[in-house]
Order: structure tokens, then sequence, then C-alpha cells
């Protein structure tokens, strides 16, 4: 028999469906580490960590027992989807959606660093300025945080993010364009400097 750490995902969840426990192990093992950090770069919070990772792979083995997974050669991304599902379930029950409209500026907040030698000073208003973004980013609508933390927190592409959430790539891109207008405005609102220079 083929050994099971060389066969494909799609492999391993045929031979798991039909009741080989060994696959299941090598898919765990395969992907835990990359979606236990996935999951954490977004909560920050190592017990609500756990609970979600568990609750993930509870969903996958759930879901591939009664017959119901769909062979699609995207198997890590369907995971991470139920893990997105789940984190963003989470942020729900912690606080209702908060809508915001848009205006026609287009700017974006994080690219504006100049290349340059820094002090102790420039330091301290950079250190403030990346507090001031996260504190923005936890206010913005969940659909725009989540595209926002993933650009550029998790350095993915608009295509990653797209199949990721199961969203169209121009969608993720005005959730994108959104996130930066409504940081803006708050920032602006509450009078918050979001330069460097």
């Amino acid at each position: 028999m083929k050994n099971l750490k060389s066969m494909t995902d799609e492999a391993l969840v045929d031979l798991y469906a039909h009741g080989n426990n060994s696959a299941f192990d090598v898919l765990l093992n395969r992907y835990k580490k990359s979606i236990h950090s996935y999951i954490f770069y977004i909560v920050r919070n190592q017990d609500l960590t756990e609970d979600i990772f568990q609750e993930t792979f509870l969903k996958v083995i759930m879901t591939i027992k009664q017959g119901r997974y769909t062979d699609n050669g995207k198997f890590k991304a369907w995971i991470t989807r139920i893990a997105h599902n789940l984190i963003i379930d989470n942020f729900r029950q912690e606080r209702n959606e908060n809508t915001i409209s848009n205006d026609e500026v287009e700017v974006d907040l994080l690219n504006d660093m100049k290349l340059c030698d820094t002090n102790v000073e420039d330091n301290m208003v950079q250190e403030q300025v990346f507090s001031d973004i996260k504190k923005l980013v936890k206010h913005l609508p969940d659909n725009q945080r989540e595209v926002l933390e993933m650009r550029y927190y998790q350095d993915m592409s608009f295509k990653e993010i797209a199949d990721i959430t199961g969203i169209s790539i121009n969608t993720a891109l005005g959730r994108m364009r959104y996130a930066i207008l409504n940081m803006r405005r708050m920032a602006d609102e509450n009078h918050i400097e979001l330069s460097l220079s």
C-alpha cells in the first residue's frame, strides 16, 4: 500500500471516509500548524484559538464522515474556510455588526511610510500609529476587517482571500477599499493622526 504521507489530500479524505483513521491523522498533521497559526493570528487569544481549532477539525470530521465533503482539489482552502467562518461567528457573538457608509476618497493608510533611519522619537510615533491602526481595525465590520487582516497581516493575495472566504476577487478588493475608507473616516472623527511623517 502506498505510503499515506505521500498521498494527496483527496486520496486521504477518501480513505478516512471509508474507515482508515490513520489517513485523517496524516491530514491533521499536514495542516494543524498552518490552521492553528491562522486562527491565532486573527483572534490573538490562546484559549479561544484552541477552542476554534478543535471545533474546526470536529466539523471536518463530521462533514467527511457524513459524506458531505465535495472533492474540489482545495482541501486546505476548505479547512481554512471552516476555521474562518467559526472565527466570524465568534466575533459576531462578541459584538453587533456595525455597517459604515463610504465616501469617494481613496487613501491607503498602510502604505505611506518613508524609508529613512529612525530615532527614538520616530519609533515612539510609529508604535503609536500602529497601535491606533489596530484599534481602528477592531471597529471595522467583520467582512472588511477579515480581508484587511488577511491582506496586510498575513500577506495573502486577493485571489487567496477570495478562495478562502468564498467571495469574488472584486468583492475582496471592494471590502479592502471600504475598510481603508472607514479607517480614514474613523481616524478623522476621533482626531487620530495616522501619518508617520
